[in-house]
């Protein structure tokens, strides 16, 4: 069978009793890793110029006060996308003074000191798993789609991929970030 058969008393000795073990207190409900309060985050994706953006500005929006929260790309090159500011400003939220900037480029402002990075790529996502040889932070990939990829597309079928990755983004921010 499977039951696991008790050791042989030791001869001339008395049968070792388990030793009567203090009751064990339930940890409290936040005590696990993964349920830990974040208190920064960062979001990375290829060229914090559309995802991140919004995943910033979002959980600005929602936890700024609670969060500290910034965004950074891999590379740089691009300006912050027109559409992904019009879809955040339907909701209330204003990025259109938001600068790209590169990973690189946040280390050397203020160096990279954040409970969680949450990325958004799949190359942002190689490159916070390098960062984490040298950084005690937690990394989560949420794969999400690129709107620009919507080109051969009226100027609203665009716009609407842009709502659908900010509404996506919004309710995982929503759900990961509340306290």
């Amino acid at each position: 069978g499977c039951e696991r058969r008790q050791p042989e008393p030791r001869k001339g000795r008395p049968p070792r009793r388990p030793a009567m073990a203090e009751p064990v207190p339930e940890p409290p409900p936040d005590a696990s890793p993964k349920k830990r309060r974040v208190q920064s985050v960062l979001f990375m994706c290829n060229y914090n110029a559309v995802r991140s953006v919004a995943a910033e500005a979002i959980a600005r929006a929602y936890f700024g006060k609670s969060t500290y929260v910034q965004s950074a790309g891999v590379r740089s090159g691009e300006p912050t996308d027109p559409f992904m500011i019009a879809a955040l400003d339907e909701i209330g939220i204003d990025a259109s003074r938001h600068r790209p900037r590169t990973i690189e480029e946040l280390e050397d402002w203020e160096g990279l000191n954040f409970d969680l990075i949450i990325t958004l790529a799949p190359e942002a996502h190689h490159r916070a798993l390098a960062l984490t040889h040298t950084l005690a932070a937690d990394v989560e990939y949420w794969p999400t789609p690129d709107p620009t990829l919507v080109q051969d597309a009226s100027r609203e079928q665009r716009l609407e991929a842009y709502r659908e990755v900010r509404d996506g983004l919004t309710r995982r921010i929503k759900a990961r970030l509340k306290a």
